[in-house]
């Protein structure tokens, strides 16, 4: 029997390529890093995700991962804040990638660094290459990108803020943009922001610049960055993330997509780890049960169509003064309505999970 063959080995097609191996498949994950990197991510694991990972042998608090069970919002002056309807745990992509990628080798897989797959490249059978399209398998858009850049870095905190930030995910709107806050392991702080590119340029398109015209506008981050250290020489960025993207399912599929290549919820959510572990294990369930690429993306399509599509209103809803305005006073009235939004943009973990 021909060994499957994963293009691309970040938390999706590693997951795909433990799920292979502890079924007895040969597996082969080609990865284009060649060690531990960082990666453009909130970082944040829901219940959910924490879950699959389990089920795959790997614990991310047993790595380190720091706790979260509250969510804030802020606006300006304003705060909101309300319990998780879960446990989070917040880890960072370095640690969390490479621990799957030694778990596929652990359980057999063959994990091949260095290894930059182009439209060439032989007997792709499952694509997990994240924001990288591959030119001959390129995702089909049904509508283009909004103009919008991403940014994340890696932050010490001063000791009091540190202390304030611990058990809290922070999410702070902006005009034009929003920014999550939260500690990882080692007591570092993830700071994801994403920010439209009018915003970016009025600023003069640099990140310091940006940073400071952020704090103006929030004292909350202006506090919680002062006396701040940077731990990345430059933040990481994407630009054009296609949120909302689904893959249409077609009866010409050869491929299982996995992750970013085969759906994209909105950062916001903190949902998207999840949704990339989801695909991974629904791939590996349909493939050894003989089940089509085609019938296996119908799947995965009812499985996060409702989440993708309720995280993309808020989302929406949410850009514009007025929307946070709103948002705000109703969560302030009505607290159990972040627990509500939190739930009702998750990817439901499947019952055959653990059977």
């Amino acid at each position: 029997m021909m060994p499957v063959v994963i293009a691309g080995g970040g938390l999706a097609g590693a997951a795909a390529a433990i799920g292979l191996a502890q079924a007895g498949r040969e597996a082969v994950v080609l990865e284009r890093s060649i060690g531990p990197s960082d990666k453009i991510c909130g970082d944040f694991l829901s219940a959910e995700a924490q879950h699959y990972l389990n089920a795959l042998g790997v614990d991310p608090v047993a790595m380190g991962g720091h706790v979260i069970t509250h969510v804030r919002l802020v606006r300006a002056a304003e705060i909101v804040q309300s319990a998780l309807p879960f446990r989070a745990v917040s880890l960072s992509r370095r640690v969390l990638d490479e621990a799957l990628l030694e778990r596929a080798a652990a359980c057999g897989a063959d994990v091949r660094r260095g290894e930059i797959v182009t439209e060439s490249t032989p007997n792709i059978r499952f694509l997990a290459t994240g924001k990288h399209d591959v030119r001959t398998h390129r995702r089909t858009l049904q509508a283009p990108p909004e103009e919008l850049v991403g940014f994340k870095i890696y932050l010490r905190l001063a000791p009091q803020e540190q202390n304030n930030l611990s058990c809290a995910v922070e999410v702070i709107l902006f005009r034009n943009g929003y920014a999550g806050l939260q500690l990882v392991e080692g007591g570092r702080a993830n700071l994801c922001l994403l920010i439209h590119r009018d915003r970016l340029a009025a600023c003069g398109g640099t990140w310091p610049a940006l940073l400071d015209d952020l704090q103006r506008e929030s004292p909350h981050l202006r506090q919680r960055l002062e006396g701040a250290e940077a731990l990345l020489a430059r933040p990481l960025t994407i630009a054009r993330v296609p949120y909302g993207f689904i893959h249409q399912p077609d009866d010409r599929d050869t491929l299982f997509r996995l992750g970013d290549q085969a759906c994209v919820i909105p950062s916001f959510s903190g949902d998207g780890m999840s949704m990339a572990l989801h695909s991974a294990a629904l791939a590996v369930r349909c493939h050894l049960g003989g089940v089509s690429p085609a019938e296996y993306h119908r799947r995965l399509r009812r499985d996060v169509t409702g989440p993708i599509g309720r995280a993309v209103t808020l989302y929406r809803f949410g850009r514009w003064g007025l929307g946070q305005s709103v948002l705000i006073q109703a969560l302030r009235r009505w607290p159990d309505l972040m627990r509500l939004a939190a739930s009702a943009t998750r990817v439901a973990e499947p019952a055959w999970l653990h059977g």
